[in-house]
């Protein structure tokens, strides 16, 4: 496994071969919560619901190496922290029955209550894309400046910038 001497500290590798379009839709979600854009996040919602679980898949990659930089930084980031941030950051971006499924779902998957948050969620695959790409965006932006997080994440993505 050989690893990229210009990717961030911590960068995951590209041993996860997911398609640039599925990249590019993650880190778009991303984007359109960290800027409060809901005409973007409009825009996006079709392109990951058609390929929910790449989405998901990515997602988890970039939250995972989000957690470390939260770590390595410093930056106090607690369980309770992250419930108030994905509620506030969906906060008017979703349908009310939809920001309150994403909200509740990831209260419960925060602390571990994986059959609570999938009850939840109701079988809906986005609730928890939705749910992801918040929590990227908010704890992203404990982290990095709004222009610093997108390019970061292109870059540790394996996406020119």
């Amino acid at each position: 496994m050989s690893s990229d001497d210009n990717a961030p500290q911590g960068a995951p590798t590209p041993d996860h071969d997911l398609p640039e379009h599925v990249r590019e839709t993650a880190i778009a979600l991303i984007s359109a919560y960290a800027d409060h854009n809901r005409e973007e996040l409009d825009r996006v919602i079709p392109r990951a619901a058609d390929d929910v679980e790449d989405v998901m898949s990515e997602l988890r990659v970039i939250a995972a190496f989000l957690g470390r930089r939260v770590q390595e930084t410093g930056v106090v980031w607690k369980p309770a922290d992250s419930r108030e941030a994905v509620a506030r950051t969906v906060a008017e971006m979703l349908p009310p029955e939809l920001e309150f499924a994403v909200s509740t779902a990831w209260e419960a998957h925060s602390i571990g209550e994986e059959e609570t948050a999938e009850r939840l969620a109701q079988g809906d695959r986005m609730v928890f894309a939705h749910m992801l790409a918040a929590f990227c965006s908010a704890v992203g932006l404990a982290v990095y400046k709004r222009a610093e997080l997108v390019s970061t994440l292109r870059q540790v993505t394996g996406l020119s910038d």
